[in-house]
């Protein structure tokens, strides 16, 4: 049985200068209940591994206009302007990572494996400091995992033993950002018994899951 909290408790023990995964996509799939819980719990100085900065005023937002943001480890800002301007200020360091390679890489984590081997980037800037490797004759960039202490993730129903559906969009990055953290935490609309989830609905197992918050929408 997991353990299901409340989401202050669920993030209580997060220090500063942890590593944290946002699941989602532009807010949608995102654990914004956690994300809340964690902007009152102060934890300062974040490398915090989301696919975007979102959109002002929401989610990871929050996050970076309060300055909690050291470091952002994304796919892309456009839609969050100030995200930018920390950036070019220097106030928050952004490495940006090509959307399919950020997800092989959170991927390559959970599953054990040493990296993943991809063309993307080769003979720009992306390739600068990073094995490359020929193979049959093609160049290719060795992109190393990407883990994290923590994995905040979002699910439309978990189960008394963690494991966990997630629906349509909202898959975008919980999935494998939830096999790629030292911990999971698992923000579900709804918590059932065991039993009462169907197996073939499952795309979370709960052996990745460590707690689970109910918020229900």
């Amino acid at each position: 049985m997991k353990p299901v909290v409340t989401p202050k408790a669920a993030v209580a023990a997060i220090p500063d200068g942890a590593t944290i995964m946002l699941g989602g996509f532009m807010c949608c799939g995102q654990p914004l209940a956690l994300v809340d819980a964690l902007l009152e719990q102060g934890a300062k100085n974040l490398t915090v591994v989301c696919n975007d900065a979102g959109v002002p005023g929401m989610g990871i937002a929050k996050l970076i206009s309060a300055g909690r943001v050291r470091r952002l480890i994304t796919s892309h800002i456009g839609l969050n302007p100030e995200a930018g301007e920390k950036m070019n200020k220097g106030e928050m360091i952004v490495d940006l990572v090509p959307q399919g390679t950020l997800a092989e890489r959170i991927r390559c984590a959970g599953a054990g494996l040493g990296g993943v081997l991809t063309p993307t980037g080769c003979g720009t800037n992306v390739e600068q400091g990073k094995q490359k490797i020929i193979l049959n004759g093609r160049e290719f960039l060795l992109e190393e995992p990407l883990a994290a202490d923590y994995a905040l993730v979002v699910a439309d129903i978990c189960d008394a033993v963690g494991n966990a559906h997630v629906g349509k969009s909202r898959k975008n990055f919980n999935l494998v950002m939830s096999m790629a953290a030292k911990c999971t935490v698992c923000e579900s609309r709804s918590v059932v018994g065991m039993g009462d989830l169907c197996p073939d609905r499952v795309n979370i197992p709960g052996v990745f899951v460590h707690s689970i918050v109910e918020v229900k929408q």
